[in-house]
């Protein structure tokens, strides 16, 4: 039974079920895509703005819009549903905030690929095979390459990509919880509201700071709209209709979106051993995804 604003409401929940359709998958893609090249937008505000001014921004931006879409009716949520649209608030903000600063300091794909263990940690711990500890061996293995001590090595970025990483998994299973107690998008546009009120001295400090440009703050907005808005609703809905360890699984191609868009469109290539580590945990994923039994 799923609780509506305005009391119990005698619908059926829809459980994920153990197919993932063409549809499914063409829409996690989409918002991954939409995600990485939302974020490289970002980042070309930085030198103006910050990690944490496009951070702030992208929460307006978001909120705005998931406002629009999702019409929360906030004065009739219980606690029961306030509990998880509060988690998922303070996730937003920390994800995209964590996020960016391992994006500043060591470049979108290693930042998107050291985030990307948290879906991986939610696919992995949904399944009890044997293949999936040899693909859990094979994406340590990855990042351990990754994190190897080297004069150039950033540690607060790729601690910040870690922390990426907890709010990632994080949020795979508050949108689901969010999903099966507030109808609609107006839990995700409630938490969504609620991130960017927290970010609002943080935006006034930086303006006061910084003052935008037209530009940076077009960067911004962009971001917003293509690595927070986007993605934040094509994953609630994807969620209620795909199981949580199928969506971890198949944003494998996460990582590799991103290296792609941070070489073209940053010009941040990667060495051959970053490569190949980065090839290690998506195939880790793609290993457990071609020997599934669902």
């Amino acid at each position: 039974m799923r609780t509506a604003p305005s009391g119990p409401a005698p619908t059926t929940r829809h459980e994920p079920t153990h197919r993932t359709s063409p549809t499914g998958v063409a829409a996690m893609l989409g918002s991954g895509l939409s995600n990485q090249i939302g974020a490289a937008t970002g980042s070309l505000a930085f030198p103006v703005l910050g990690p944490v001014g496009v951070v702030a921004v992208r929460q307006y931006v978001a909120a705005a819009v998931l406002l629009a879409v999702g019409r929360p009716a906030l004065r009739s949520f219980t606690w029961r549903q306030w509990r998880p649209v509060i988690l998922l608030a303070v996730v937003f903000g920390t994800m995209n905030l964590s996020l960016y600063t391992a994006i500043d300091r060591v470049g979108l794909g290693l930042a998107v690929t050291l985030e990307f263990l948290g879906p991986l940690a939610i696919a992995l711990a949904a399944t009890r095979r044997r293949v999936d500890v040899l693909c859990a061996l094979l994406a340590t293995a990855g990042v351990v390459i990754l994190m190897r001590p080297q004069p150039t090595t950033d540690y607060v970025g790729m601690g910040s990509g870690l922390l990426g990483a907890v709010c990632w998994a994080s949020y795979i299973l508050l949108n689901r919880t969010v999903g099966s107690r507030v109808p609609g998008a107006q839990g995700t546009a409630a938490a969504a509201l609620l991130s960017a009120l927290t970010f609002l001295p943080v935006g006034l400090y930086v303006v006061l700071r910084h003052p935008p440009t037209v530009a940076s703050l077009g960067y911004a907005v962009a971001a917003g709209v293509l690595a927070s808005a986007v993605p934040y609703l094509v994953d609630l809905f994807t969620l209620r209709h795909v199981p949580a360890a199928a969506f971890g699984l198949f944003m494998s191609v996460n990582p590799v979106l991103a290296a792609l868009v941070g070489w073209i469109g940053l010009g941040q290539g990667l060495g051959w051993i970053d490569g190949a580590a980065i090839g290690a945990v998506v195939g880790a994923n793609v290993l457990s995804i071609a020997t599934s039994r669902r």
